[in-house]
């Protein structure tokens, strides 16, 4: 392996002597905050807005002489707060061990070799190679820098990088933005700098996202309306002259029934199960809410290299004065056929010697296989080299490296000084500015491989026998003299055309965002699919971030030699459009733009540790197919979340209703449903199905349709649940109510007898139930009928259902339980009645659901080819964010 220096005598650590200092000083980790007590955090689950509520209800209870009532409901926040706090300490737990797919790697030399390792496993008294991109683990000694800069920004705030040279200090949590070093570690972990630092700055406070203040929006609303609803209640009951006691215990029955207990460890639940699911697919998620805004995203921003191509670079074709020679090769596999003229042979040569001595990148054969050991491009020049048979450490002896100017994105240069000569190669227009002479033959050639899909390298040289050190990059890499041209092959992968035909289907725009050659891109472009409608460089692009916006919001736009802070800009401009953007990056410079964009999206092979703290996704395969699986993930968990909103709040309408249709009539009419029966509802049979609709899976159709901007909670998810679903469930539960009663004699105005009250407060009861059974069926889909939906599709489903009705039938039939809730199982002409919640529930909602298919096929009909929709096509699209 080549290094970037050898450190001086004595060498690295044996492997004994590293464990041995591993044993004595820890891990190379930073100290953590000691966790929160596990009481703490149960504590949070018992004292939030809605258990409050609770707690102040239940001992209203027991103090207005209800023990039994008190005791139940004070159960229910003990049991709700269990529930919670376990799920929020698994979802904990699956964050931590999705991290720990992606640890931290160092190259260090052990037992006189180069290793790749564990950055917790440094020790003090390691040698450590430095690179661009790199994250410094440890305080380090640098030895033998050659050009390293390094961003403090971490530790200072100073954003402007610094140099760093040999004999001084660099310290972890900081990053190589240019250069390459060897550096000895002079501390580890707690005894860091960085470590002292974030004992001082360390908090647990992080800002809320957009869900969380969606949520906390819905949380108060509902609280508010339960409180008044109650205090209303209250007042009716007082005005109709019920005892206070009783007045108490319906307002009480009122804020149970409107509070969903079980909604934020629900919420939970779906973006952890969400989080799992990428995982798998190659997909890291690093903060769990970043999921629902995945599934909102409009506009991709791609790179090209690793993510539209297969980041294998094969160096296949090179121009000099002599002419053209034709690599057939596999990979990084030194063994290639040349087709070249002796008489350009020593051109070629020199072009290959001078390529590879400007490149830290190197082939490696590991693993029985030809792989690339830095960047992929410089490891293909290095194989290049190897094919033509050059002996690159007799070169090294020969003319020592006395400096060297690190490729820096403005420049797009990178300088090496030997002791008699400046060496350079980099993009052609860069290179071609600082030669003295360039023939129109060259300029043809680089367009022709760039016009090919070639990613296309100029190299140069100038002597400096007797010359004094160059002291910058704009001095060394002046009057050149233009030795060749290299075309560089990266293959596309071959699932980019499948996937960003989806892109097309689902609503989302791609551009492509490179620093390559405009011809080049092009071609990349067109042999992946993308439907290439503008191609711009990036001194092309409009200052003015409105006239940038209006220039690239568009399909297939194709952005060239972009700077850093040019993909920064774009995500701006995109953004104040109204886009929700995803930004890809790789290198030290991306993390302002990644962390700009809604979604940053970091490679997992290739990127830099910087790229990948600054994301929020992290693709573990840096395949582009994985980012469309991503969202399609997203908008399946932002599905599921009013997927079980519009349960829970349909179940609320019908918890509701016997109240409402009491003060209605004034008294004359019983209460069909008891507080405890709600509690009931609320905390044993609506829990499961609530939790099984949280980790349905993503429909195939997802993709078949833009995204939906609407927020979680809508107009139509209020109607949907209040107005349809909650109006017939309601109406089926009183329906069995009454029929039950006038069964038993019961006449309007009367006051029922206890048995007969309870056989048709059993009857509602069951209602409720079979209504709830039918309403998580339906709440699968927003365009099919419920019994349409495979059960396979989500085994949780027919379980959770399972579930619920066993634990009915214990609370009808066991006479104990039946007894504290003031219910009988109902008799035959009850069961008939409340059954009959679960069919009319699902054919009613299957007959809407027809009109609404109508009505989006005939809206497909008018949809133009563009991205815009007919004005139809929106006012129905908002009821098909799922399938």
């Amino acid at each position: 392996m080549s290094t970037p220096a050898r450190p001086p005598e004595p060498c690295g650590l044996s492997s004994r002597a590293a464990a041995d200092r591993l044993r004595r000083d820890g891990r190379n980790e930073l100290p953590v905050l000691k966790p929160t007590p596990a009481w703490r955090h149960l504590l949070a689950q018992l004292t939030h807005f809605f258990a409050i509520l609770l707690w102040i209800a239940g001992a209203l209870a027991v103090a207005a002489g209800m023990p039994e009532l008190g005791l139940a409901i004070f159960l229910v926040i003990v049991i709700n707060g269990v529930f919670a706090y376990l799920e929020e300490h698994r979802a904990e737990r699956a964050a931590q061990a999705l991290q720990q797919l992606m640890p931290r790697r160092a190259v260090v030399e052990r037992d006189g070799s180069w290793l790749e390792i564990a950055a917790s496993e440094l020790v003090v008294g390691d040698w450590i190679q430095l690179s661009s991109g790199d994250l410094i683990s440890a305080d380090v000694q640098v030895s033998q820098g050659r050009g390293l800069s390094v961003d403090q920004s971490a530790l200072t705030g100073e954003s402007v990088p610094i140099g760093v040279g040999a004999g001084e200090p660099a310290f972890a949590g900081t990053f190589v933005v240019e250069g390459e070093a060897c550096a000895r570690i002079l501390a580890t972990g707690e005894k860091t700098r960085l470590a002292r630092v974030a004992q001082l700055t360390q908090s647990r406070l992080h800002p809320p996202t957009p869900l969380s203040r969606e949520l906390g929006r819905l949380v108060r609303a509902v609280a508010v309306v339960a409180v008044g609803l109650a205090l209303v209640f209250f007042a009716i009951g007082r005005f109709l002259g019920l005892p206070l006691r009783d007045g108490f215990l319906f307002a009480v029955g009122v804020a149970v029934a409107l509070v969903p207990e079980g909604l934020l460890p629900t919420v939970t639940l779906s973006l952890a199960v969400g989080a799992s699911k990428m995982a798998k697919r190659g997909a890291l998620v690093r903060r769990l809410e970043a999921i629902e805004t995945l599934g909102s995203t409009t506009f991709i921003c791609s790179d090209k290299t690793g993510t539209l191509t297969c980041n294998e670079m094969n160096a296949v074709e090179t121009w000099t004065a002599s002419g053209v020679a034709h690599i057939r090769g596999n990979g990084y596999e030194p063994r290639a056929a040349l087709e070249v003229d002796a008489s350009s042979k020593p051109e070629l040569l020199q072009l290959a010697l001078v390529a590879v001595r400007c490149s830290s990148g190197r082939a490696l054969y590991s693993e029985g296989r030809w792989v690339s050991r830095g960047d992929p491009m410089e490891a293909a020049l290095h194989a290049l080299s190897l094919r033509l048979g050059i002996d690159l450490a007799t070169e090294e002896r020969a003319a020592p490296e006395l400096t060297r100017f690190a490729f820096d994105p403005r420049r797009r240069l990178m300088s090496v000084v030997t002791s008699d000569a400046v060496f350079t190669k980099g993009a052609p227009d860069a290179v071609f500015e600082r030669c003295t002479q360039v023939a129109a033959a060259a300029r043809r050639a680089a367009a022709h491989m760039a016009e090919r899909g070639l990613r296309v390298i100029a190299v140069a040289q100038r002597a400096t026998s007797g010359q004094a050190l160059p002291s910058s990059a704009s001095e060394a890499e002046a009057a050149l003299e233009l030795l060749g041209l290299i075309g560089l092959a990266d293959p596309p992968r071959r699932e980019v055309k499948a996937a960003l035909a989806v892109c097309r289907q689902a609503g989302l725009r791609v551009a492509m965002i490179t620093g390559d050659h405009p011809g080049t891109a092009r071609a990349i472009a067109q042999e992946v699919g993308l439907a290439v409608d503008l191609v711009v460089t990036g001194n092309e692009l409009p200052e003015d971030e409105a006239e940038l916006g209006v220039l690239l919001d568009r399909e297939g736009v194709v952005a060239c030699r972009v700077a850093p802070e040019q993909k920064l800009r774009i995500a701006k401009a995109l953004q104040a459009r109204g886009h929700v953007v995803a930004m890809t990056g790789d290198g030290v410079n991306d993390g302002p733009a990644l962390r700009q964009a809604d979604i940053g999206i970091a490679m997992g092979r290739s990127g830099t540790d910087v790229a990948r703290a600054a994301a929020d996704l992290v693709l573990l395969d840096d395949r582009f197919e994985t980012i469309v699986s991503a969202i399609e993930q997203g908008r399946g968990t932002f599905a599921n979340i009013r997927r079980f909103l519009t349960y829970h709040l349909t179940d609320n309408v019908a918890e509701l209703t016997p109240f409402v249709v009491w003060a209605l009539s004034g008294g004359r009419f019983p209460l069909a449903l008891g507080v405890l029966q709600i509690l009931c509802l609320d905390l044993l049979t609506d829990q499961l199905p609530a939790l099984a609709l949280g980790t349905e899976p993503p429909s195939s159709r997802l993709l078949d349709r833009p995204p939906y901007r609407g927020h979680i909670v809508d107009r139509r998810l209020l109607v949907r649940a209040f107005l349809v679903l909650g109006s017939l469930e309601s109406l089926v539960e009183m329906l069995a109510f009454w029929l039950s009663l006038r069964e038993s004699g019961w006449r309007y105005g009367d006051t029922p007898t206890g048995s007969s009250l309870a056989f048709a407060s059993g009857a509602a009861f069951v209602a409720v139930v079979a209504g709830q059974s039918a309403v998580a069926l339906v709440c699968r889909s927003s365009t099919l009928a419920g019994f349409s939906v495979p059960l396979r599709s989500n085994p949780r489903i027919p379980l959770a259902l399972l579930t619920t009705w066993a634990i009915t039938a214990c609370l009808l039939l066991v006479p104990g339980l039946a007894r504290l809730l003031g219910q009988r199982a109902p008799t035959g002409l009850g069961w008939l009645a409340a059954l009959l919640a679960f069919p009319l529930i699902l054919l009613v909602d299957a007959a809407a659901k027809a009109v609404l298919r109508r009505r989006l096929a005939r809206a497909a009909e008018l949809r133009r080819p563009s991205a815009s929709r007919s004005a139809e096509a929106a006012d129905v699209h908002g009821h098909a964010v799922d399938r």
